[in-house]
């Protein structure tokens, strides 16, 4: 029965996986790993929100004041959040703390953390030349994994930090730290791993780049890269 069956099953799906989410073999003209990791501090440099996942700690550390389900010690969550990229470390994402936020509350519980962006194309983008060269599984994406740490009000101070986060979140001055809102601090995600995806495998590069790699690109280079759909960037 088994055998007749898989006789009835399609030639096409019966055949080898395409590399969607892995690099081909064969695949030629795949960006390096750094300009992979260029292309990825662009995005980081480009956009100014994405999903901040970490780990909510075990039950018995609860308040009572949070009301949380009991039994998710160790599930999973991701929450949008805002970042900036900030000197003197633009390669760690600046961050505005809030307290009272699930995402702080694990971190300051032990939580590790990674933030998750996606290339957004912008709106005036040039006609593709199919339908897959906007598509978002074939747009860059990546996930930066660390830990959160606080920045030192002098620092703040000196590299003018917080008006790099508000130039980009102007509404965000309302919880700003001393706020009489809710309790808040700055930091920074320090970023210890990578993981990227730059589209289908058999044209982009996908899997990790070395965090030495990702922290040193120069900013110039960020500034000079283009992704697909911004004015300048030539197809290779």
């Amino acid at each position: 029965m088994l055998l007749q069956l898989l006789c009835l099953v399609p030639a096409a799906v019966t055949q080898s996986p395409q590399h969607v989410l892995s690099n081909h073999p064969h695949a030629q003209n795949i960006p390096t790993i750094h300009q992979s990791a260029v292309q990825a501090r662009r995005i980081l440099n480009l956009s100014s929100i994405a999903t901040l996942s970490t780990v909510f700690p075990e039950d018995q550390s609860t308040t009572l004041l949070e009301n949380r389900p009991f039994g998710l010690g160790g599930d999973p969550i991701g929450l949008i959040d805002y970042y900036a990229s900030c000197d003197p470390t633009p390669h760690e994402p600046t961050i505005l703390a809030i307290s009272i936020a699930t995402s702080f509350k694990n971190a300051r519980a032990g939580s590790n953390v990674t933030l998750s962006l996606r290339y957004h194309p912008p709106s005036d983008h040039p006609v593709g030349d199919d339908i897959y060269t906007y598509s978002p599984a074939n747009l860059p994406r990546f996930s930066l994994l660390g830990y959160i740490e606080p920045v030192p009000a002098s620092e703040i101070k000196k590299y003018q930090m917080d008006r790099c986060f508000f130039d980009r979140h102007p509404d965000a001055v309302a919880w700003k730290p001393g706020n009489a809102i809710h309790h808040s601090w700055w930091a920074r995600l320090v970023v210890q791993q990578v993981y990227w995806i730059g589209g289908f495998g058999d044209r982009a590069y996908i899997g990790w780049i070395p965090v030495e790699e990702w922290r040193g690109v120069a900013q110039e280079e960020v500034r000079n890269a283009r992704l697909r759909g911004e004015h300048g960037y030539e197809k290779a």
